[in-house]
This record gives C-alpha cells, structure tokens and sequence, in this order.
C-alpha cells in the first residue's frame, strides 16, 4: 500500500459524492486472451445514487459477489433502477443476467448495437432502453449523456459523460490491466500506470487507431474532471498525461527506435540479431532485443508501440521459419502497426526458406522493407562486421 492510501478491501470506494467504484479485483489474472497480465486487472463497475440508482457497467460473472458486497454496502441492490452497458464483452456484461435478478425492475441502456450483442451472448428479451450517440437521460440531479465510440474496440462500444460531475465513463479506452488496492492515479506509481496503459493499447486498442481518434474528437468539447475506465485505476489527476499519450499511439507516432525480435537455436541468429543492434545504436538508434524465449509477445508489442523499426529474425527449420517467430508475426499483424520499416533475417543450413517468409509476413503489414540479411550456418568476425557495416549504409538513406 502506498502512504496515506486507503486500501478499498472490499468496501465500495466513493469517487464523487454519492457515486461509487463498486467492481471488482482479479488479483490472479495473467493472461487475458494472449495478453499476459503479470499485474492482474480490475473490473471497474460505478453506482451512482440518485432519485433514479444507475449502475455503470458489471464484471466478469466470477467477481459478481464481490460486486453485490461492494453495492449493498451503499444501497439495496434491488433498488437499481438503470444498468448502463458501455461494451459487451462478458468481462463487463457477464453479471447483468445475474443483477437483473438481483433488480428485476433494472432497465439496461445501451447502443443499439448493445442491445444486439447483449441479446446474442444472453438470450432474448429483458427491458432495453437503446440510446443514440448524443442522447441524455436523466435520473434526478443528474444527466447521463452517451457517446456512441464504435470499434474502441467492439462495434457496440460507447461511452458515458455525467455532465454535472465532470466524470467521463470511457469503457476501455484509457483502461489498465492492473490490480490494486489504490483506486486513483494520485494514490499509485504513475510510471507503472502509463506503462499498463501503453501495454493494454499496443495489444487491445492498437488496430482501431483511427476510430481512437474519432472518439478523442468527440469527447474533446468536454468538460473531464475524472475519467473512470472499465480497467486499472480512476484518472482524476493526470488526466492531460494519458490524453497526450493516446494522441500519440492512436497516430502511429514513432520514434529512432528498433525492435528486435528473434529465436535461434544454435545461436547463430542471436549472433546476426546483436550485429543488427550494432548498427542502429552506431546510426544513434535505440534498440530493443526482444528474444522470443526470453519475452511474452504481448511484451513486444508494449516496446513495438513507438518504434519506427521492427527487425525479426528466424533460423530454417523443416523449410520453415520456427513457431514462436510465426506466432509473433500473426499476432502483430492482428495488431497492425503503421508507419514502420521492416528488415527480416536469419540463419540456415540449405534451404533457407524461413528469411523469405518473415520478409513476406513483414511485407503484408504494409511496413517499408530493408534488404533482408541472410547467413548460411555459423557467422563469426568478418560476417558480421560486414552485416554491421552494410546495414548502416541502408540506413543512412533513411
């Protein structure tokens, strides 16, 4: 615990008055769908008390008692007038069958897409009330208005403004995969917050860049005091930091950096990898080595988010380039990285199919490419000097 942090345990945590973070902690998550979590993650519900009771979003069906225990500290959960569904996806929607047993009288607002989705993943029927981008809904004191952020990252996603509290209920975008205690970035390591959040961008948020900025345009006419996420920790005072830096990564910003991702097995492409970072930290580069028996793919992508090279490597093995290479390849792809430079390389014995086939891959991202660097067996002095020297050429043109 950080000093002078109260730790939530499992009381609800009052953000403003009379609204609630009442989620729930998976303090043993470590891989979410690929993506590993080595700091397990939260799921970020909110309930705001009113003449009409809101509840922003649920959890994942696992956590839903810890859920309930949180809201019946503050309120009968039976009174639960309104269930706002920001996104589908069960890690946010997976209590709503069971909340709507607990408040059989809750009505779920979402987009229309929601309301599809919903109805796909549970079942039909159940009280809906589809809201339109722009529509406001009031509850007493307070108005509730719906911005519709399609592909941040589902169809259906949108995000929740309550005007009166400044407070911006932004479903995944500026969310962590993060599990502690501490609710507010002011209580926890801001370093380790925006790293988290750079990682849950490079492996969830990535390929919908453009929308990102679609949905940063439609929200920049707001007034935002706090912007509580459906993952991680509640932004209320470097709110300017994580704006700045999803301008950033939505823009494919990058910067003299390479990544360098490998696998070897008798230690020649290692060999040919260390030349290459030779060459670019000669050229005044960062690098980063990045061994595929060393580093999570997910990890990669954390360092791929900003760097303008991206270099992979491979030895020939059976007429192919070696199975973790080709499910880095797959996934980054998945991921869609613009604006990069691409340089394939590797080792081999007779064939040498693999380099072609990393060069393909790196092709079909769309990256530039740099002539590929090819060695057949072992490399020693002379060769990889000569690597080092013929690489810094190419890239003086750049």
């Amino acid at each position: 615990m950080m000093k002078g942090t109260e730790v939530c345990g499992m009381n609800p945590v009052e953000i403003k008055n009379n609204i609630y973070w009442v989620g729930g902690i998976d303090w043993s998550l470590r891989n979410f769908h690929g993506y590993l979590t080595q700091r397990g993650s939260t799921y970020n519900a909110y309930l705001v008390i009113d003449e009409k009771v809101t509840l922003i979003d649920t959890v994942k069906h696992y956590l839903f008692d810890e859920m309930l225990e949180r809201i019946s500290a503050v309120i009968d959960p039976s009174r639960i007038d309104y269930i706002i569904a920001n996104h589908v996806e069960m890690d946010h929607s997976g209590s709503i069958p069971r909340m709507r047993g607990v408040a059989p009288g809750a009505t779920v607002i979402t987009s229309p897409t929601g309301q599809k989705g919903l109805q796909e993943h549970f079942g039909p029927g159940g009280d809906y009330r589809v809201v339109q981008s722009g529509e406001t809904m009031n509850t007493g004191k307070h108005s509730f208005t719906f911005v519709h952020t399609p592909m941040v990252h589902w169809p259906d996603n949108m995000v929740t403004y309550l005007s009166d509290q400044e407070i911006l209920f932004s479903n995944d975008a500026f969310g962590q995969h993060l599990a502690t205690s501490e609710r507010f970035d002011d209580e926890y390591f801001l370093d380790v917050i925006i790293q988290e959040a750079r990682k849950y961008y490079a492996n969830i948020v990535l390929p919908y860049g453009a929308q990102v900025k679609k949905a940063l345009d439609a929200v920049s006419g707001l007034k935002i005091g706090t912007i509580a996420p459906s993952h991680g920790i509640i932004w209320r005072r470097h709110i300017s930091e994580i704006l700045s830096n999803y301008a950033g990564w939505c823009s494919n910003r990058t910067v003299q950096k390479a990544v360098i991702v490998y696998d070897t097995m008798w230690h020649s492409t290692r060999e040919i990898a260390y030349s290459i970072q030779r060459a670019f930290e000669n050229r005044g580069c960062a690098t980063r080595m990045m061994g595929l028996q060393e580093n999570h793919i997910s990890d990669i992508m954390t360092e791929l988010i900003d760097a303008r090279f991206v270099c992979v490597g491979s030895p020939t093995l059976n007429n192919n380039m070696l199975p973790t290479v080709s499910a880095f390849l797959t996934y980054m792809k998945g991921l869609a990285p613009k604006q990069r430079v691409g340089l394939a390389f590797g080792s081999y014995g007779w064939g040498g199919q693999s380099i072609g086939q990393v060069e393909e891959a790196l092709k079909s991202c769309g990256f530039e490419m740099l002539e590929s660097i090819r060695c057949k067996y072992v490399p020693r002095g002379e060769m990889l000097k000569e690597i080092e020297k013929k690489l810094e050429t190419s890239l003086e043109s750049l």
